[in-house]
C-alpha cells in the first residue's frame, strides 16, 4: 500500500525554476496547495541560505530549507540552525594540493559560516560570475591557497578554467583519496563536501526531526547531485530536462522546469486535476 505524501523535497536551479530562475504562478499555486493540504515542501539545493532567499518570496517558502547539497539545515523563518556538515581541513587540505600537483591551473574556494562568507584562492573569482553562487565575484576576496584551506568547509568548490566539470570528477576520482564526498550540480565546478553528505543525507536528518519515513517523501531534482535524494525517497522524479544520472535514479519523470512538470505532479497528488 502506498503511503500518504507528508514532505515534498525539490531542487530548485533545472527543477523547480524556470530557466529565467522564476517561480511560475503555477508552480506557486500547486505549493501553496501542498502546503495547506499539511504537507512540508523543503528546498534540497546547491545553494547557500542567502541564494534560496532570493527566491523564498516567489516560492513561499518560510520553513526548513536543506543548503549546499544537504550540508546545512535551516530554518528560514526562525534561524535555526539543525545541523551543519563540515569538510574537515586534513581532508581537503590532502584533495587540493594533491589535486593542484595533477593541475596547476585547478582554483578552490571554501564555503564557511553558514554559507555567508566565501574564501577563493587567487585567480578563482575570474572565473565566476555572478549566477555561479549568486553573489558577486568580487566579493569572493583573493587568497592563498593556504587561507583557502585554514578552516573547514561547508562546501569546498574546486573550479578550472578548461576542464568540465565531469572531466575534473575524473582528475579527483583518480587520486583515490577519502575523507570527503564529491558531486557536481550543472554548475561549471565540483563540490565537495564532508564524508557521507548528499542531499539524501541532509533530507533524512530533517525527516528524522519531522517524524516523517523515506516512503511518506516525494522528491524532484535533475542533477547529478539529486541522484541519492531521488534514490532515497520514496517517490523520485527526475524533470524532463535532467541529466542522466538524475533520469537514471528517478522513479518516474514528468514535465521540464520550463514547463511546469513539478507543479504537475503535486495537481495529481492532490487531485486538482
Amino acid at each position: 500500500m502506498t503511503r500518504p505524501v507528508r514532505l515534498i523535497a525539490t531542487d530548485l536551479d533545472g527543477t523547480l525554476l524556470r530557466s529565467d530562475q522564476t517561480v511560475s504562478p503555477r508552480t506557486r499555486a500547486a505549493l501553496n496547495a501542498a502546503r495547506a493540504a499539511g504537507i512540508h515542501v523543503v528546498p534540497v539545493t546547491a545553494r547557500q541560505p542567502r541564494g534560496v532567499r532570493r527566491i523564498a518570496k516567489m516560492a513561499g517558502f518560510d520553513g526548513w530549507a536543506l543548503c549546499g547539497n544537504g550540508a546545512y539545515g535551516i530554518h528560514l523563518g526562525t534561524g535555526e540552525t539543525l545541523f551543519a556538515a563540515h569538510v574537515e581541513i586534513e581532508a581537503q587540505t590532502r584533495l587540493a594540493h594533491l589535486l593542484s600537483e595533477h593541475l596547476p591551473d585547478v582554483r578552490f574556494a571554501s564555503v564557511r559560516d553558514g554559507g555567508e562568507r566565501f574564501v577563493a584562492q587567487h585567480g578563482y573569482a575570474a572565473l565566476a560570475t555572478f549566477e555561479d553562487h549568486k553573489r558577486d565575484p568580487a566579493e569572493m576576496g583573493s587568497h592563498e591557497l593556504e587561507a583557502v584551506l585554514d578552516a573547514a568547509s561547508l562546501k569546498l568548490i574546486v573550479r578550472h578554467a578548461s576542464l568540465t566539470p565531469r572531466q575534473l570528477l575524473a582528475e579527483v576520482q583518480a587520486l583515490k583519496l577519502s575523507g570527503f564526498a564529491v558531486t557536481h550540480s550543472g554548475a561549471p565546478f565540483l563540490e565537495v563536501l564532508a564524508e557521507g553528505v548528499s542531499k539524501a543525507w541532509g533530507l533524512e536528518q530533517l525527516c528524522r526531526r519531522l517524524g516523517i519515513e523515506a516512503a511518506e517523501v516525494l522528491a524532484f531534482g535533475d542533477a547529478p547531485n539529486d541522484a541519492e535524494l531521488l534514490t532515497w525517497a520514496g517517490r523520485g522524479v527526475a524533470v524532463a530536462n535532467a541529466e542522466p544520472e538524475a533520469l537514471a535514479a528517478a522513479s518516474e519523470v514528468t514535465l521540464s522546469n520550463d514547463e511546469d512538470g513539478v507543479a504537475v505532479v503535486i495537481e495529481r497528488l492532490l487531485g486538482l486535476h
